[in-house]
């Protein structure tokens, strides 16, 4: 059975123009500069979660009301957490 090839590459060879060589990619390691990945987010999991819209709502009026970043009040729930299960505060 043939691949089918993309629409990309059939507008390309009807266009008339020449392709390009196909480039051999290795991929990065997570430590690695990745592009398109900001440095703060390297060597990062998201984590995330499926909530009612008010959950979304409360949450970032409390980090305005706060002035944090929603990611530094779900970093310390996180931490409330873990010490709470007797385990080490690392978020």
């Amino acid at each position: 059975m043939n691949k089918r090839s993309s629409l990309a590459t059939a507008l390309n060879n009807a266009s008339g123009k020449p392709t390009k060589q196909a480039i051999n990619v290795t991929p990065l390691s997570i430590k690695e500069n990745t592009p398109g990945v900001a440095p703060s987010r390297q060597g990062k999991k998201a984590i995330t979660g499926f909530f009612d819209p008010a959950v979304s709502r409360q949450l970032k009026q409390l980090a305005l009301n706060e002035d944090k970043t929603v990611q530094i009040l779900i970093a310390e729930a996180l931490n409330d957490l873990f010490v709470k299960h007797n385990q080490n505060p690392i978020a």
